[in-house]
Protein backbone atom coordinates (compact mmCIF):
# COMPACT_ATOMS: atom_id res chain seq x y z
CA UNK A 1 0.00 0.00 0.00
CA UNK A 2 1.49 3.66 -1.13
CA UNK A 3 0.25 5.31 2.68
CA UNK A 4 -1.23 8.85 1.73
CA UNK A 5 -0.75 8.85 6.22
CA UNK A 6 0.32 6.09 8.85
CA UNK A 7 -2.23 5.97 11.72
CA UNK A 8 0.38 6.31 13.72
CA UNK A 9 0.99 9.55 12.34
CA UNK A 10 -2.27 10.66 12.31
CA UNK A 11 -3.55 9.79 15.81
CA UNK A 12 -0.18 11.84 16.48
CA UNK A 13 -0.87 15.17 14.33
CA UNK A 14 -4.13 15.18 15.87
CA UNK A 15 -3.93 14.34 19.06
CA UNK A 16 -6.66 11.26 18.66
CA UNK A 17 -7.52 8.32 20.94
CA UNK A 18 -7.35 5.04 18.69
CA UNK A 19 -10.61 2.54 18.92
CA UNK A 20 -10.20 -0.58 17.37
CA UNK A 21 -7.62 -2.23 15.06
CA UNK A 22 -5.93 0.46 13.21
CA UNK A 23 -4.86 -0.13 9.58
CA UNK A 24 -1.14 0.49 8.72
CA UNK A 25 -2.01 3.41 7.05
CA UNK A 26 -4.91 5.90 4.46
CA UNK A 27 -4.70 6.25 0.99
CA UNK A 28 -6.71 9.33 1.24
CA UNK A 29 -8.81 11.75 2.87
CA UNK A 30 -12.56 11.57 2.49
CA UNK A 31 -15.42 14.03 3.52
CA UNK A 32 -18.02 13.19 1.21
CA UNK A 33 -18.88 9.26 1.07
CA UNK A 34 -20.33 9.65 -1.88
CA UNK A 35 -16.69 10.12 -3.70
CA UNK A 36 -14.87 8.21 -0.90
CA UNK A 37 -12.67 5.66 -2.00
CA UNK A 38 -11.96 2.44 -0.68
CA UNK A 39 -8.64 2.53 1.89
CA UNK A 40 -9.49 6.55 2.05
CA UNK A 41 -9.84 8.03 6.11
CA UNK A 42 -13.69 9.50 6.46
CA UNK A 43 -13.36 12.65 8.34
CA UNK A 44 -17.45 12.79 9.86
CA UNK A 45 -17.38 16.49 9.80
CA UNK A 46 -20.61 18.49 11.57
CA UNK A 47 -21.64 21.39 8.43
CA UNK A 48 -25.00 23.65 8.52
CA UNK A 49 -26.41 20.99 6.33
CA UNK A 50 -25.07 17.65 7.48
CA UNK A 51 -23.41 15.86 9.84
CA UNK A 52 -20.43 13.58 8.79
CA UNK A 53 -21.77 11.02 11.73
CA UNK A 54 -24.95 10.54 10.22
CA UNK A 55 -22.74 8.68 7.25
CA UNK A 56 -20.49 6.18 8.89
CA UNK A 57 -22.39 3.21 7.73
CA UNK A 58 -22.19 4.49 4.33
CA UNK A 59 -18.33 5.28 4.62
CA UNK A 60 -17.76 2.09 6.10
CA UNK A 61 -19.83 0.32 3.01
CA UNK A 62 -17.54 2.19 0.53
CA UNK A 63 -14.71 0.85 2.09
CA UNK A 64 -13.15 3.60 4.42
CA UNK A 65 -10.25 2.11 6.44
CA UNK A 66 -11.05 4.07 9.42
CA UNK A 67 -13.11 7.27 10.71
CA UNK A 68 -12.20 9.79 12.47
CA UNK A 69 -15.06 10.85 14.78
CA UNK A 70 -16.01 13.47 17.53
CA UNK A 71 -15.90 12.07 21.27
CA UNK A 72 -19.47 12.84 21.68
CA UNK A 73 -20.82 11.11 19.48
CA UNK A 74 -18.58 7.91 19.76
CA UNK A 75 -21.67 6.20 21.92
CA UNK A 76 -23.64 6.46 19.04
CA UNK A 77 -21.30 4.39 17.03
CA UNK A 78 -20.88 2.14 19.40
CA UNK A 79 -22.78 -1.06 17.03
CA UNK A 80 -19.80 0.32 14.23
CA UNK A 81 -17.12 -2.55 13.34
CA UNK A 82 -14.30 -0.42 11.80
CA UNK A 83 -11.40 1.42 13.08
CA UNK A 84 -11.90 5.19 14.38
CA UNK A 85 -9.95 8.10 15.25
CA UNK A 86 -11.76 9.67 18.17
CA UNK A 87 -11.29 13.29 18.86
CA UNK A 88 -12.37 16.29 20.41
CA UNK A 89 -13.50 18.16 17.01
CA UNK A 90 -13.20 16.95 13.54
CA UNK A 91 -12.64 19.46 11.53
CA UNK A 92 -10.67 21.57 14.60
CA UNK A 93 -8.78 17.68 13.80
CA UNK A 94 -8.60 17.99 10.21
CA UNK A 95 -6.61 20.97 10.35
CA UNK A 96 -4.31 19.97 12.55
CA UNK A 97 -3.54 17.03 9.79
CA UNK A 98 -3.13 19.38 7.27
CA UNK A 99 -0.87 21.20 9.29
CA UNK A 100 1.53 18.47 9.82
CA UNK A 101 1.07 18.14 6.38
CA UNK A 102 2.53 21.80 5.50
CA UNK A 103 5.33 20.59 8.20
CA UNK A 104 6.55 17.31 6.17
CA UNK A 105 6.59 18.79 2.76
CA UNK A 106 9.37 20.12 0.96
CA UNK A 107 6.91 21.66 -1.66
CA UNK A 108 6.50 24.84 -2.92
CA UNK A 109 3.74 25.95 -2.26
CA UNK A 110 1.77 29.03 -3.89
CA UNK A 111 -1.23 30.65 -2.09
CA UNK A 112 -3.99 32.47 -4.69
CA UNK A 113 -6.69 34.12 -4.04
CA UNK A 114 -8.66 37.30 -5.70
CA UNK A 115 -12.14 38.63 -6.11
CA UNK A 116 -12.31 36.85 -9.01
CA UNK A 117 -10.03 34.33 -11.52
CA UNK A 118 -8.77 32.27 -8.25
CA UNK A 119 -9.54 28.64 -9.73
CA UNK A 120 -8.94 29.46 -13.44
CA UNK A 121 -5.57 30.43 -11.93
CA UNK A 122 -4.73 27.84 -9.80
CA UNK A 123 -5.85 24.94 -12.60
CA UNK A 124 -3.26 27.40 -14.86
CA UNK A 125 -0.78 27.20 -12.01
CA UNK A 126 -1.63 23.26 -12.22
CA UNK A 127 -0.52 23.04 -15.68
CA UNK A 128 2.29 25.08 -15.84
CA UNK A 129 3.78 23.51 -12.96
CA UNK A 130 3.19 20.19 -14.06
CA UNK A 131 6.39 20.83 -16.69
CA UNK A 132 8.52 21.02 -14.22
CA UNK A 133 7.68 18.43 -11.36
CA UNK A 134 4.95 17.13 -9.75
CA UNK A 135 1.64 18.98 -8.69
CA UNK A 136 -0.62 18.83 -5.86
CA UNK A 137 -4.02 21.16 -6.05
CA UNK A 138 -7.21 21.46 -4.98
CA UNK A 139 -10.30 19.88 -6.29
CA UNK A 140 -12.78 22.22 -7.96
CA UNK A 141 -12.64 25.71 -5.66
CA UNK A 142 -12.07 23.81 -2.26
CA UNK A 143 -11.31 27.46 -0.63
CA UNK A 144 -12.87 27.66 2.44
CA UNK A 145 -12.62 26.87 6.01
CA UNK A 146 -13.02 23.11 5.43
CA UNK A 147 -11.44 23.00 1.73
CA UNK A 148 -8.23 24.15 1.95
CA UNK A 149 -7.46 22.30 5.23
CA UNK A 150 -8.55 19.04 3.39
CA UNK A 151 -6.68 20.03 0.35
CA UNK A 152 -3.37 20.52 3.01
CA UNK A 153 -4.21 17.20 4.86
CA UNK A 154 -4.64 15.65 1.18
CA UNK A 155 -1.08 17.12 0.05
CA UNK A 156 1.98 13.99 -0.55
CA UNK A 157 4.91 14.17 1.37
CA UNK A 158 7.03 13.70 -1.81
CA UNK A 159 5.23 16.38 -4.56
CA UNK A 160 7.26 19.26 -5.98
CA UNK A 161 4.96 22.07 -5.91
CA UNK A 162 1.36 22.48 -4.26
CA UNK A 163 -1.40 25.02 -5.11
CA UNK A 164 -3.98 26.16 -2.88
CA UNK A 165 -7.06 28.57 -3.48
CA UNK A 166 -8.05 30.82 -0.51
CA UNK A 167 -11.60 32.47 -0.37
CA UNK A 168 -13.74 34.63 1.60
CA UNK A 169 -16.61 36.43 1.86
CA UNK A 170 -16.15 38.27 5.39
CA UNK A 171 -12.78 39.87 6.68
CA UNK A 172 -10.76 37.70 8.75
CA UNK A 173 -11.53 34.83 7.00
CA UNK A 174 -7.92 34.26 4.68
CA UNK A 175 -5.71 34.84 7.94
CA UNK A 176 -6.25 31.61 9.56
CA UNK A 177 -6.24 29.68 6.60
CA UNK A 178 -2.89 31.35 5.34
CA UNK A 179 -1.26 30.94 8.45
CA UNK A 180 -2.15 27.06 7.80
CA UNK A 181 -0.85 26.88 4.01
CA UNK A 182 2.41 29.15 4.32
CA UNK A 183 3.15 29.96 1.11
CA UNK A 184 6.38 30.84 -0.50
CA UNK A 185 4.13 32.85 -3.13
CA UNK A 186 0.53 34.32 -2.50
CA UNK A 187 -1.00 35.55 -6.00
CA UNK A 188 -3.77 38.48 -5.65
CA UNK A 189 -5.94 38.09 -8.89
CA UNK A 190 -7.94 41.39 -8.80
CA UNK A 191 -9.99 43.21 -6.55
CA UNK A 192 -13.53 43.79 -7.93
CA UNK A 193 -16.97 44.27 -6.08
CA UNK A 194 -17.74 40.42 -5.12
CA UNK A 195 -19.43 40.38 -1.92
CA UNK A 196 -19.37 43.80 -1.30
CA UNK A 197 -22.50 42.86 0.43
CA UNK A 198 -20.66 42.48 3.70
CA UNK A 199 -18.39 45.64 3.29
CA UNK A 200 -18.19 49.25 3.43
CA UNK A 201 -16.24 49.65 -0.11
CA UNK A 202 -13.69 47.64 -2.44
CA UNK A 203 -10.86 49.15 -0.34
CA UNK A 204 -11.79 46.59 2.62
CA UNK A 205 -12.30 44.03 -0.02
CA UNK A 206 -8.76 44.75 -0.69
CA UNK A 207 -7.96 44.42 3.00
CA UNK A 208 -9.56 41.44 3.42
CA UNK A 209 -7.70 39.75 0.77
CA UNK A 210 -4.44 41.01 1.86
CA UNK A 211 -4.23 38.75 4.40
CA UNK A 212 -2.95 36.29 2.00
CA UNK A 213 0.51 38.22 2.63
CA UNK A 214 0.57 37.44 6.95
CA UNK A 215 0.73 33.65 5.92
CA UNK A 216 4.29 33.95 3.25
CA UNK A 217 7.21 32.27 4.82
CA UNK A 218 10.65 34.26 5.64
CA UNK A 219 12.12 35.23 2.82
CA UNK A 220 8.40 34.87 0.13
CA UNK A 221 6.90 36.47 -2.13
CA UNK A 222 3.65 38.98 -2.69
CA UNK A 223 2.91 38.90 -6.43
CA UNK A 224 0.49 41.77 -6.50
CA UNK A 225 -1.75 43.14 -9.77
CA UNK A 226 -0.15 46.18 -10.87
CA UNK A 227 -3.07 47.33 -12.77
CA UNK A 228 -5.39 46.90 -10.38
CA UNK A 229 -6.83 50.44 -8.50
CA UNK A 230 -6.12 48.96 -5.04
CA UNK A 231 -2.12 47.99 -6.05
CA UNK A 232 -1.39 50.54 -3.20
CA UNK A 233 -3.09 48.92 -0.68
CA UNK A 234 -2.13 45.21 -1.41
CA UNK A 235 1.61 46.75 -1.31
CA UNK A 236 0.98 48.47 1.43
CA UNK A 237 -0.39 45.45 3.53
CA UNK A 238 2.58 43.00 2.19
CA UNK A 239 5.26 45.42 3.42
CA UNK A 240 3.50 45.68 6.94
CA UNK A 241 3.34 41.67 6.93
CA UNK A 242 7.02 41.77 6.36
CA UNK A 243 7.18 40.38 3.18
CA UNK A 244 10.43 40.81 1.59
CA UNK A 245 9.64 40.48 -2.03
CA UNK A 246 7.16 42.28 -3.60
CA UNK A 247 6.39 41.37 -7.32
CA UNK A 248 4.53 43.19 -9.99
CA UNK A 249 1.95 41.97 -12.55
CA UNK A 250 0.67 43.70 -15.61
CA UNK A 251 0.53 46.24 -18.74
CA UNK A 252 2.11 49.05 -16.02
CA UNK A 253 5.95 49.97 -17.15
CA UNK A 254 6.87 49.21 -13.49
CA UNK A 255 5.39 45.33 -13.51
CA UNK A 256 8.57 42.75 -13.27
CA UNK A 257 5.65 40.22 -14.95
CA UNK A 258 5.37 42.49 -17.79
CA UNK A 259 2.50 41.97 -20.58
CA UNK A 260 4.15 43.84 -23.87
CA UNK A 261 1.57 43.18 -26.46
CA UNK A 262 -1.67 41.24 -26.54
CA UNK A 263 -3.79 39.37 -29.81
CA UNK A 264 -7.08 38.74 -28.56
CA UNK A 265 -8.69 35.20 -30.30
CA UNK A 266 -12.34 33.68 -29.81
CA UNK A 267 -10.65 31.04 -28.83
CA UNK A 268 -7.57 31.78 -27.52
CA UNK A 269 -4.98 34.43 -26.83
CA UNK A 270 -1.32 35.15 -27.58
CA UNK A 271 0.68 37.17 -25.66
CA UNK A 272 4.23 38.58 -25.52
CA UNK A 273 5.80 39.22 -21.99
CA UNK A 274 9.06 39.19 -20.10
CA UNK A 275 9.40 37.88 -16.86
CA UNK A 276 12.33 39.22 -14.76
CA UNK A 277 13.88 40.69 -17.85
CA UNK A 278 13.10 37.63 -19.71
CA UNK A 279 11.04 37.51 -23.07
CA UNK A 280 8.42 34.99 -24.16
CA UNK A 281 5.74 33.93 -26.42
CA UNK A 282 3.01 32.45 -25.05
CA UNK A 283 -0.38 30.80 -26.43
CA UNK A 284 -2.95 30.94 -24.13
CA UNK A 285 -5.58 27.51 -25.43
CA UNK A 286 -8.33 29.45 -22.95
CA UNK A 287 -9.94 32.72 -24.61
CA UNK A 288 -10.34 35.82 -22.64
CA UNK A 289 -8.29 39.16 -21.70
CA UNK A 290 -8.46 38.43 -17.76
CA UNK A 291 -7.23 34.89 -18.65
CA UNK A 292 -4.56 36.66 -19.63
CA UNK A 293 -3.72 38.64 -16.65
CA UNK A 294 -4.24 35.83 -14.80
CA UNK A 295 -1.48 33.82 -16.53
CA UNK A 296 0.91 36.93 -16.38
CA UNK A 297 0.54 35.88 -12.63
CA UNK A 298 1.29 31.85 -13.71
CA UNK A 299 4.33 32.53 -15.20
CA UNK A 300 5.38 35.33 -12.95
CA UNK A 301 4.68 32.22 -9.76
CA UNK A 302 6.47 30.00 -11.93
CA UNK A 303 9.27 31.80 -12.18
CA UNK A 304 9.64 32.80 -8.36
CA UNK A 305 9.62 29.10 -7.20
CA UNK A 306 12.08 27.84 -9.71
CA UNK A 307 10.46 26.17 -12.22
CA UNK A 308 10.64 26.47 -16.19
CA UNK A 309 8.72 29.48 -17.45
CA UNK A 310 9.24 28.31 -20.90
CA UNK A 311 8.49 25.01 -20.60
CA UNK A 312 5.22 26.27 -18.53
CA UNK A 313 4.30 28.66 -20.83
CA UNK A 314 4.51 26.18 -23.79
CA UNK A 315 1.93 23.77 -21.57
CA UNK A 316 -0.49 27.11 -21.56
CA UNK A 317 -1.62 26.39 -24.62
CA UNK A 318 -3.41 23.43 -23.62
CA UNK A 319 -4.98 25.33 -21.15
CA UNK A 320 -8.88 25.14 -21.39
CA UNK A 321 -11.51 26.43 -19.30
CA UNK A 322 -13.77 24.81 -16.94
CA UNK A 323 -17.38 23.69 -16.93
CA UNK A 324 -18.98 26.96 -15.12
CA UNK A 325 -16.09 29.51 -16.08
CA UNK A 326 -16.07 29.83 -19.72
CA UNK A 327 -15.95 26.54 -20.86
CA UNK A 328 -17.67 25.95 -24.26
CA UNK A 329 -19.30 23.50 -25.88
CA UNK A 330 -20.41 23.06 -29.97
CA UNK A 331 -24.13 22.02 -29.57
CA UNK A 332 -26.56 20.73 -33.12
CA UNK A 333 -29.66 22.36 -33.55
CA UNK A 334 -31.64 21.25 -36.19
CA UNK A 335 -30.54 23.00 -39.16
CA UNK A 336 -26.66 23.24 -37.69
CA UNK A 337 -24.48 23.91 -34.83
CA UNK A 338 -24.48 26.50 -32.26
CA UNK A 339 -21.78 27.49 -29.72
CA UNK A 340 -22.66 27.49 -26.11
CA UNK A 341 -20.19 29.20 -23.69
CA UNK A 342 -20.92 28.68 -19.84
CA UNK A 343 -19.83 30.86 -16.88
CA UNK A 344 -22.61 30.28 -14.99
CA UNK A 345 -20.74 29.27 -11.46
CA UNK A 346 -20.11 32.79 -10.32
CA UNK A 347 -20.40 36.56 -11.19
CA UNK A 348 -19.07 39.97 -10.03
CA UNK A 349 -19.05 43.20 -12.16
CA UNK A 350 -15.68 42.68 -13.28
CA UNK A 351 -15.87 39.16 -14.24
CA UNK A 352 -19.31 40.34 -16.18
CA UNK A 353 -17.35 43.16 -18.40
CA UNK A 354 -15.11 39.81 -18.61
CA UNK A 355 -17.43 37.64 -19.94
CA UNK A 356 -19.24 40.41 -22.32
CA UNK A 357 -16.44 41.44 -24.16
CA UNK A 358 -15.54 37.44 -24.34
CA UNK A 359 -18.99 37.59 -26.13
CA UNK A 360 -17.87 40.36 -28.26
CA UNK A 361 -14.83 38.46 -29.74
CA UNK A 362 -16.41 35.31 -30.46
CA UNK A 363 -17.26 34.48 -34.34
CA UNK A 364 -20.68 33.54 -35.41
CA UNK A 365 -21.69 31.70 -38.53
CA UNK A 366 -24.18 31.77 -41.25
CA UNK A 367 -27.13 34.10 -39.75
CA UNK A 368 -25.68 33.67 -36.09
CA UNK A 369 -26.16 36.13 -33.47
CA UNK A 370 -24.19 36.34 -29.87
CA UNK A 371 -26.94 36.26 -27.11
CA UNK A 372 -26.17 37.64 -23.43
CA UNK A 373 -28.08 35.31 -21.02
CA UNK A 374 -27.16 37.12 -17.63
CA UNK A 375 -28.61 36.42 -13.92
CA UNK A 376 -28.21 37.66 -10.82
CA UNK A 377 -25.04 38.66 -9.25
CA UNK A 378 -25.15 37.99 -5.57
CA UNK A 379 -23.76 39.23 -2.70
CA UNK A 380 -24.09 42.61 -3.51
CA UNK A 381 -26.15 44.06 -0.44
CA UNK A 382 -27.25 47.55 -0.83
CA UNK A 383 -25.25 47.95 -3.22
CA UNK A 384 -27.14 45.42 -5.93
CA UNK A 385 -29.26 47.92 -7.93
CA UNK A 386 -26.66 50.15 -8.84
CA UNK A 387 -24.44 47.81 -9.43
CA UNK A 388 -26.81 45.81 -11.71
CA UNK A 389 -27.95 48.60 -13.46
CA UNK A 390 -23.76 49.52 -14.40
CA UNK A 391 -23.92 46.56 -16.61
CA UNK A 392 -25.84 48.64 -19.01
CA UNK A 393 -22.92 50.51 -20.35
CA UNK A 394 -20.43 47.24 -20.55
CA UNK A 395 -23.40 45.40 -22.17
CA UNK A 396 -24.09 48.25 -25.38
CA UNK A 397 -20.32 48.20 -25.49
CA UNK A 398 -20.95 44.30 -26.57
CA UNK A 399 -23.51 44.81 -28.65
CA UNK A 400 -25.30 41.27 -28.47
CA UNK A 401 -27.81 40.69 -30.48
CA UNK A 402 -30.70 39.26 -27.94
CA UNK A 403 -30.18 39.99 -24.31
CA UNK A 404 -32.46 37.31 -21.58
CA UNK A 405 -31.70 38.46 -18.36
CA UNK A 406 -33.20 36.28 -15.56
CA UNK A 407 -33.87 37.51 -11.51
CA UNK A 408 -34.82 39.88 -9.68
CA UNK A 409 -31.64 41.99 -9.50
CA UNK A 410 -31.54 41.77 -13.02
CA UNK A 411 -34.80 44.01 -12.97
CA UNK A 412 -32.35 47.04 -12.42
CA UNK A 413 -30.13 46.12 -15.40
CA UNK A 414 -33.53 45.89 -17.79
CA UNK A 415 -34.86 49.65 -16.86
CA UNK A 416 -31.50 51.04 -17.12
CA UNK A 417 -31.20 49.24 -21.11
CA UNK A 418 -34.62 50.87 -22.04
CA UNK A 419 -35.31 50.19 -25.80
CA UNK A 420 -31.33 50.06 -26.52
CA UNK A 421 -30.92 46.17 -26.84
CA UNK A 422 -33.55 43.68 -27.62
CA UNK A 423 -34.31 42.56 -23.88
CA UNK A 424 -36.49 39.96 -22.50
CA UNK A 425 -36.50 39.56 -18.89
CA UNK A 426 -38.43 37.03 -16.34
CA UNK A 427 -38.07 36.04 -12.44
CA UNK A 428 -36.35 32.90 -12.67
CA UNK A 429 -33.56 31.44 -14.97
CA UNK A 430 -36.17 28.63 -14.96
CA UNK A 431 -38.18 30.80 -16.63
CA UNK A 432 -35.95 31.52 -19.72
CA UNK A 433 -35.09 28.14 -20.77
CA UNK A 434 -38.37 27.59 -22.96
CA UNK A 435 -37.69 30.88 -24.60
CA UNK A 436 -34.36 30.64 -25.03
CA UNK A 437 -34.57 26.67 -26.41
CA UNK A 438 -36.83 27.81 -29.37
CA UNK A 439 -35.29 31.20 -29.83
CA UNK A 440 -31.31 29.09 -30.60
CA UNK A 441 -30.60 28.95 -34.13
CA UNK A 442 -27.16 27.62 -36.08
CA UNK A 443 -24.62 29.56 -36.03
CA UNK A 444 -25.34 31.43 -32.78
CA UNK A 445 -23.07 31.81 -29.79
CA UNK A 446 -24.64 32.14 -26.53
CA UNK A 447 -22.93 33.15 -23.17
CA UNK A 448 -24.60 32.16 -20.20
CA UNK A 449 -23.40 34.26 -17.09
CA UNK A 450 -24.51 34.33 -13.35
CA UNK A 451 -23.88 33.81 -9.49
CA UNK A 452 -23.91 30.36 -8.72
CA UNK A 453 -26.84 30.22 -6.67
CA UNK A 454 -29.08 31.78 -8.79
CA UNK A 455 -29.27 28.23 -10.63
CA UNK A 456 -28.25 29.29 -14.19
CA UNK A 457 -26.45 26.13 -14.51
CA UNK A 458 -29.26 24.48 -15.26
CA UNK A 459 -30.53 26.14 -18.35
CA UNK A 460 -26.69 24.91 -19.39
CA UNK A 461 -28.32 21.36 -18.37
CA UNK A 462 -31.48 21.92 -20.27
CA UNK A 463 -29.77 22.65 -23.80
CA UNK A 464 -26.95 20.15 -23.27
CA UNK A 465 -29.53 17.95 -22.98
CA UNK A 466 -32.24 19.32 -25.60
CA UNK A 467 -29.43 20.01 -28.14
CA UNK A 468 -26.66 16.90 -28.70
CA UNK A 469 -23.01 17.86 -28.49
CA UNK A 470 -21.47 18.49 -32.16
CA UNK A 471 -20.50 14.77 -33.40
CA UNK A 472 -22.93 13.07 -31.17
CA UNK A 473 -25.69 10.83 -32.13
CA UNK A 474 -28.82 9.33 -30.92
CA UNK A 475 -31.86 11.59 -29.78
CA UNK A 476 -31.92 15.09 -28.87
CA UNK A 477 -33.43 14.47 -25.73
CA UNK A 478 -36.09 16.56 -24.17
CA UNK A 479 -36.49 20.35 -22.96
CA UNK A 480 -36.23 20.91 -18.97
Amino acid sequence: MNALWTSEAMIAAMGGRPFGTMPQGVTGISIDTRTLKPGDAFFAIKGENFDGHDFATAAMAAGASLMVVADSKLAALGRLTMPMIVVEDVLAALGMLGAAARARSKAKVIAVTGSAGKTSTKEALRLALSASGTVHAAEKSFNNHWGVPLTLARLPSDVDYAVFEIGMNHANEIRPLVKLVRPHVAIVTLIAAAHLGNFHSLDDIARAKAEIFEGIVPGGHALINRDDHRWRILDKRAREAGVEHIVGFGEHSRSQVKLLACTLAADHSTVSIKVAGEPFEVRIGAPGRHMVQNVLAVLGAVHLVGADVGMGAEALGSLQAERGRGARAVLMHPDGPFTLIDESYNANPASMKAALDLLARSQTTGGGRRIAVLGDMRELGAHSNKLHAALAEPLREAAPDLVFLGGAEMAALEAALGDGLPVEYRETGADLIPLLAATLRAGDVVMIKSSNGTGFSKIVDALTARFPAAGATGPAGTDQ
